[in-house]
């Protein structure tokens, strides 16, 4: 009889799983719809970045503004012109801003990044929190990052940056001329005329209508350099101003901002050289 009632006992224990192993159970068995609900991940917060951006709308009479704009690095290309390009695609396509060749070659895309300016296609993203980026300094902007560089360009022209001859080339022959006088224009004809040099320039921001600015006058050398050129002395004449060439105070901001690499406050100086020379 005692084997009997032990038997029954050890048979309610078998067929009663403690409230443990009921809930281990449940879990086990929950149901493909009750997994589907489960939250997805949040993002790296590490790799967000905001991108403060300077906003103004001529159309539009409130002042202007720094806007923020949140972009995830892991899906974005490394520089500062990919960003811009992710953010008017995917967030706000009223943001403004000019480029085109994305290889530092046509200048288009020059803004001032984290307050030093430079092309945006050439500049990498930084690892802070935020970026800022804003127009050109010192320049009338026409909206948001794109500035008016009509007195730019009529600066460039004035110099008139074309070759000139007194005399007729014999023969219709191309104009030969040495590797040692074409070697003098290296380190000016690679400018691309992007403005990141005379808007960094202070002398350029007080006289912009008057001072001819470092791109200009860079350019102004490089034919003054020039072999076949034949108006050396005319060009000289015609920068020989008290504001057009002497508002240079070598300060070189034009070099530290130049994103060839090149050095106009160098060339500003061989055209002064030449004046007392010539």
């Amino acid at each position: 009889m005692a084997t009997g009632l032990l038997r029954r006992a050890m048979t309610r224990v078998v067929e009663q799983p403690s409230p443990a192993a009921r809930l281990v159970a449940a879990r086990f068995h929950a149901s493909e719809a009750e997994a589907q609900q489960v939250e997805p991940k949040a993002k790296d917060s590490s790799s967000m970045k905001t991108f403060q951006i300077y906003r103004w709308n001529p159309n539009n009479p409130s002042k202007p503004h720094l806007q923020d704009f949140q972009i995830d690095l892991k899906d974005c290309g490394p520089m500062v012109l990919d960003a811009l390009i992710k953010i008017k695609n995917e967030i706000d396509p009223s943001l403004t801003f000019r480029r085109s060749c994305r290889e530092g070659i046509c200048g288009s895309c020059a803004m001032n990044i984290d307050g030093s300016n430079g092309l945006a296609c050439l500049t990498k993203i930084n690892a802070g929190e935020k970026s800022s980026v804003t127009p050109l300094p010192h320049m009338f902007v026409v909206k948001d990052l794109v500035v008016d560089m009509t007195n730019f360009y009529n600066q460039y022209k004035s110099i008139e940056p074309w070759l000139k001859r007194k005399s007729e080339n014999e023969g219709g022959k191309e104009i030969l001329q040495t590797k040692a006088d074409r070697a003098k224009l290296d380190g000016m004809y690679e400018c691309i005329l992007c403005a990141c040099c005379s808007t960094s320039c202070p002398s350029y921001w007080w006289n912009p209508e008057s001072y001819l600015g470092p791109a200009a006058l860079l350019h102004a050398n490089r034919w003054i350099m020039d072999s076949r050129d034949e108006y050396t002395q005319e060009r000289l004449d015609a920068v020989n101003d008290e504001y057009k060439l002497y508002r240079c105070h070598t300060i070189l901001n034009c070099a530290r901002a130049c994103p060839k690499g090149l050095n106009p406050g160098q060339q500003i100086q061989n055209i002064k050289k030449l004046e007392l020379t010539g």
